[in-house]
């Protein structure tokens, strides 16, 4: 973390010591840009930090209109960039499928229960996960993860992006949840062309 600090100025005064004193660094942390309050920084690598002029822009409610929740889309630690790109390390035994999170209130206003098939459906598309009741996720908003090809959840994801970043409404895609009764016909149509493009073919002798 020091040579971090010394290499990069966004880091310079970022360190250990100073995590252990106050608990957490607001990103960027340098006499310049102490910290994101009153502007946004810029990175040079970061699509998030590229607003225009610098400011931060007034919040702006996604269109819900008769969809009665909103999806957010994220990573978990143990698959961070790497389940989403294989599936040949063991930390898939941490996480074996994306589940769709549901606070306790909705599930109940839905008759889903745990592990229950739930269909997620959004203007653009559908698919169905199993339910994880939790009060992690407020009511009213549904949780899951992208690690897994046969959720696909980016199916749900619609056209529409942020006027000032262009970034794509997968945080806040207006969807309705339903009880479902297993995977939808896509998934099972992909799940059979992903297990037939695994198959090896037995080894074949060799001629005399």
């Amino acid at each position: 973390m020091d040579e971090i600090a010394r290499m990069t100025p966004a880091f310079a005064h970022v360190s250990y010591k100073k995590l252990d004193e106050i608990g957490s660094v607001q990103w960027p942390c340098n006499d310049a840009a102490p910290r994101h309050a009153d502007h946004a920084y810029r990175g040079l690598c970061s699509w998030q930090g590229q607003i225009r002029h610098h400011r931060i822009y007034p919040y702006r409610r996604t269109h819900r209109s008769a969809f009665s929740a909103a999806a957010d889309h994220g990573r978990i630690l143990s698959q961070y960039n790497v389940g989403a790109q294989t599936r040949r390390t063991e930390n898939s035994n941490w996480h074996p499928e994306d589940v769709l999170e549901i606070n306790p209130q909705d599930a109940e206003m839905r008759g889903v229960r745990e592990d229950d098939w739930v269909r997620v459906q959004s203007r653009a598309g559908d698919t169905t996960l199993r339910a994880r009741i939790t009060d992690r996720v407020a009511p009213g908003v549904v949780y899951t993860t992208f690690h897994h090809p046969l959720c696909q959840v980016n199916v749900v994801t619609t056209d529409n992006s942020d006027w000032a970043t262009n970034c794509p409404e997968y945080k806040v895609t207006a969807v309705q949840v339903s009880p479902s009764n297993g995977p939808t016909e896509w998934q099972e149509r992909y799940r059979e062309m992903a297990d037939n493009s695994r198959r090896v073919a037995p080894p074949v002798e060799a001629a005399e």
